[in-house]
């Protein structure tokens, strides 16, 4: 894991700075042990190794300040990878738990790590002891079809991506830079509005 974050972030320190400067120090080791008790309270398990790993490296993403992008507010600075933002260990919880008085709706013991949205609860990426795969409110909770062998192997498949291609390796959204910020879009369907114009893929 220290390797495959290391590899990546020394990516983005050299050509996305902005993104670089997003990420987070190291959680504190209280609220990793917080979110696995509550897991385990919860819903009987804990947290997957591979997680409390990364959250050891970074706890989560805060966006930057981008005067460039001021008006428009499209760009994120910590949305550096595919499968969205990086949530910390407070975060992580929020979509997982169940409401107070309802059953699990989740199909597996996994929890979220990425969000491909601010708010975190629709849709984004899931680590289990299976792997990691893509998760969505509500249609897509049974969690069985990961797509990578743990979060490190996503993080090297990512950083593949970036430096030997192809550019859709991770999917149709590739990578691209802009303001300083690594952000992944699908040119032939792009989410990206004003600041598409200022967009350039990798490769």
């Amino acid at each position: 894991m220290e390797t495959a974050w290391r590899r990546l972030t020394d990516w983005l320190k050299a050509h996305a700075p902005v993104s670089y400067a997003s990420l987070l120090p190291a959680a504190p080791e209280r609220a990793i042990e917080a979110a696995d008790a509550q897991l385990r309270h919860h819903l009987g398990f804990g947290l997957p190794a591979g997680l409390s790993d990364l959250w050891r490296l970074c706890g989560g993403v805060e966006h930057q300040y981008i005067e460039a992008d001021e008006e428009e507010g499209e760009i994120g600075s910590g949305a550096f990878l595919p499968g969205g933002i990086l949530l910390g260990p407070a975060d992580a919880l929020r979509p997982r738990l169940p409401e107070t008085g309802r059953g699990d709706e989740w199909g597996a013991a996994v929890v979220p790590w990425l969000t491909g949205d601010e708010a975190g609860f629709e849709c984004g990426q899931y680590v289990g002891a299976d792997g990691v795969g893509s998760w969505s409110q509500p249609d897509n909770l049974a969690c069985d079809k990961p797509g990578h062998p743990s979060i490190a192997a996503y993080l090297g498949a990512v950083h593949r991506t970036l430096t030997e291609g192809p550019p859709d390796a991770m999917g149709p959204d590739v990578p691209g830079l802009v303001w300083g910020c690594l952000i992944w879009d699908d040119p032939e369907a792009p989410l990206l509005d004003d600041a598409l114009e200022h967009w350039h893929p990798i490769h």
